[in-house]
């Protein structure tokens, strides 16, 4: 394993309400050197080096319509795709993915219907 050179924070702020429901989010990459970005949903898996398994927090705030949760599981998705073939270069199961991918954005009316 190489050694680290260097390290960078990634913050992620979230504000509750009484019922510790999220309400408000931002989130900063330090080596962007940007202002705290708010967002309204976000999902963060970390694969476990010791015990193989994957943690998440999958969090959304109050005022995150459904349409919107729609996209972001699109986008998510689509971008999970990508990165899967980037990582395994397995391009026949990244491929099944993405055809998972476009049926559920025509499913959710983010994309028109394919003709076939």
């Amino acid at each position: 394993m190489s050694k680290a050179v260097k390290h960078s924070d990634i913050k992620i702020r979230i504000g509750l309400d009484e019922s510790n429901m999220p309400v408000s989010m931002n989130w900063q990459a330090q080596d962007a050197g940007q202002e705290p970005q708010a967002c309204k949903a976000m999902l963060l898996s970390l694969f476990d080096r010791d015990s193989m398994e994957t943690l998440k927090i999958d969090l959304w705030t109050k005022d995150m319509q459904v349409m919107e949760m729609d996209r972001f599981f699109f986008q998510t998705l689509r971008a999970m795709a990508d990165t899967y073939y980037k990582a395994t270069q397995n391009a026949q199961l990244a491929s099944e993915m993405q055809r998972f991918v476009q049926y559920f954005g025509e499913k959710t009316e983010i994309l028109p219907p394919s003709k076939s």
